[in-house]
């Protein structure tokens, strides 16, 4: 059956259903394939080692790298020294130090026991050091011809197998930790024609072994095969001899698709299933919510309009006419003459709305991004670099948001909202990155942002962005503010007191569950590549459940302000701001859990950057749930109270 033949709903769901799938099967590489002959020399970098949880019990329990080439290592160095690979501004951000190695790999020739550099010793010290990244599940890892080296794994759910990136520093037994001085390469090469060749997999099985020499003292060919591991001893110097092997396998695969055996989704039917009860929860919502406002308010427009019309001279003294008098003595209308007052502090929510717009947008168009695979995994870092770039452009939607907003309040610091909406918000997450920043330089750790490089990030903000921004709000200031449909009274209206349920506090905790909810799942394995270095590429599973938060997001906090319009409270500005800014409280607890059953860092610094990380990604994610709360209800309260008759 063709698409065409479906009905419009049906052919919707099964676009819907086949977005998820345009992420794999639509293929934009990131970068130019290289052909090899054999015996060319093939690349090997080296990154840094990354905390991937231990094999026992998948606990996390570091969240700091290191360098590859820290002396305590004692890797093996290339000759005259290693150099940098050029990377991308995201890449460096995300703390990828990719560099060259001695290693010596020649395409299509296998090569057994070599040996990488002399022996290294290890003092007391760098054994302690090294003993305890191999209790924390550290993880090395390599790029062959840009592509990552990973061990073969079999998912335990799917039986599926798959590549999963980096392999073990070392590994342990109930007394001794043992150090992997002995990697196993295996290389998959595909054939494009005769005398081209193109590395297709890499698997790296890294093993541990002390070396063992002849009776004349020569070393043996098999570099200690079979025989004991090698334990770092921390009371006395012990010797280490690094060597690798190289096997070449010809693959069916071609270079389009290796990526393929990378990109694993672990257990897809959670996928799945969180993504149906979400959309029919989201629908079920809505519906409940649109009847809900449609019927009362098509009674509600309908009284007000009809007393309205009524003339209470000659209906004085009437029993119709003191019925409806009371009736006219509750409701939302009653508020008109309120409802558009300047809200408190206009200046700062009108700088949350501008850079929540800017944020909107910016999330909005990186997903699409990556959904269509401009942002392929062999481009390391595009994913972090286009979201910078994005927010910096659209500098102009924030400032023109911010102004327009400013202006509609009646606000006459037009000077403080043009200098803060491009500061505020930014300032807070520099300030913040640069103090967790201070805490990964403090341990050495490869995360660490060079200082060279947030000096690029400033330049990058106040030569592109503050000037968008500023025009952005010139032409914001230039425009005619939005005028509300009633007039605003000069004497403000009493509160009555409300309801236990429209108070902030539980107003917020029982809205913000909602959207929150639309993405549990999903933020989970977020989280978990995050944390856990593992490539995120479920792109097709994120643009909806995005969609769905930006539904339920809109759909409860318009459902608050209408009841909190009913009970004769006309501060709905902030209230539908942060009310729908609250799930971000519930991402925080939600980390906070993952912190006590999933971590186990065991250090002041490792939490603090953690919490403070977390901490970040929370205020960000208020600021854009706020904005979509807030432009919501400004728009349902304007399409109301301009659907009545006022005199």
């Amino acid at each position: 059956m063709r698409l065409r033949d479906l009905s419009p709903s049906a052919a919707l769901l099964a676009t819907l259903l086949a977005i998820p799938e345009l992420s794999s099967a639509f293929y934009l590489p990131g970068v130019a394939p290289t052909s090899y002959k054999e015996g060319d020399l093939v690349p090997l970098n080296v990154n840094r080692l990354t905390p991937v949880g231990s094999q026992t019990d998948g606990t996390l329990r570091s969240v700091v790298s290191f360098d590859y080439y820290r002396p305590a290592f004692h890797f093996c160095r290339p000759e005259p020294k290693p150099e940098y690979v050029s990377e991308s501004l995201g890449s460096i951000l995300f703390g990828d130090r990719i560099m060259t190695s001695p290693f010596e790999l020649k395409m299509a020739m296998n090569e057994t026991c070599k040996v990488l550099c002399d022996e290294k010793k290890f003092d007391q010290s760098s054994a302690h050091f090294v003993n305890r990244r191999i209790a924390q599940g550290f993880a090395l890892n390599w790029f062959v011809d840009r592509l990552p080296a990973g061990q073969l794994i079999e998912d335990e759910v799917t039986k599926t197998r798959f590549y999963s990136q980096g392999f073990a520093l070392g590994s342990s037994d109930e007394k001794n930790m043992h150090l992997n001085n002995h990697h196993d390469i295996l290389i998959d090469y595909h054939k494009v024609s005769d005398g081209q060749l193109r590395v297709v997999g890499v698997i790296v099985q890294p093993d541990s072994r002390l070396k063992q020499t002849n009776a004349d003292g020569t070393p043996l060919d098999d570099c200690g095969l079979n025989g004991p591991p090698l334990i770092l001893s921390e009371d006395a110097e012990t010797a280490v001899q690094w060597t690798y092997s190289v096997y070449w396998r010809e693959s069916p695969t071609a270079w389009a698709t290796r990526w393929d055996k990378y990109l694993h989704v672990f257990d897809p039917k959670i996928h799945w299933f969180s993504l149906i009860n979400s959309a029919i929860i989201v629908i079920f919502l809505t519906i409940t919510v649109v009847s809900i406002l449609f019927q009362a308010l098509r009674k509600d427009i309908q009284r007000y309009n009809r007393l309205d019309s009524i003339n209470l001279d000659d209906l004085s003294g009437t029993s119709a006419a003191i019925e409806d008098g009371v009736q006219e003595d509750s409701g939302w209308k009653l508020v008109h003459g309120d409802v558009f007052r300047t809200p408190s502090s206009p200046l700062i929510l009108s700088v949350f709305l501008g850079n929540g717009a800017q944020l909107f947008v910016m999330t909005g168009f990186t997903i699409v991004f990556a959904l269509l695979g401009f942002l392929s995994p062999s481009n390391r870092g595009s994913l972090g670099t286009i979201m910078i770039l994005l927010y910096t452009v659209l500098g102009f939607i924030g400032g023109y948001t911010s102004a327009r907003v400013y202006k509609s309040f009646g606000g006459e610091k037009w000077k403080l909202n043009i200098a803060l909406t491009p500061l505020l918000v930014p300032g807070i997450v520099f300030s913040t990155f640069f103090l967790l920043n201070l805490f990964l330089w403090a341990k050495a750790s490869s995360g660490a942002v060079p200082f060279t490089t947030m000096l690029v990030i400033v330049g990058i903000w106040f030569l592109i962005s503050v000037p968008l921004s500023f025009a952005g709000s010139w032409v914001g200031f230039r425009q005619p503010p939005v005028m509300p449909p009633v007039h605003t009274n000069q004497i403000p209206r009493q509160i009555p007191p409300g309801t236990t349920y429209m108070r902030p506090i539980p107003s917020m905790l029982l809205v913000g569950i909602l959207p929150f909810g639309a993405i549990f799942v999903e933020l989970y394995f977020i989280m978990s590549s995050i944390w856990f270095s593992k490539v995120y590429y479920m792109f097709g599973f994120l643009f909806l459940c995005y969609v769905l938060m930006i539904i339920t997001c809109a759909a409860v906090t318009v459902l608050m302000v209408y009841f909190l319009l009913c009970s004769e409270n006309y501060h709905w500005q902030w209230r539908a701001f942060m009310t729908a800014g609250a799930s971000a409280g519930y991402v925080f607890a939600n980390a906070l859990i993952y912190w006590v059953t999933k971590l186990q860092l065991g250090g002041l610094a490792g939490s603090v950057l953690y919490i403070g990380y977390s901490a970040l990604i929370s205020f960000l994610f208020f600021i854009l749930t706020g904005t979509i709360g807030y432009f919501s209800s400004w728009a349902f309260v304007h399409k109301i109270y301009g659907s009545i008759k006022v005199d």
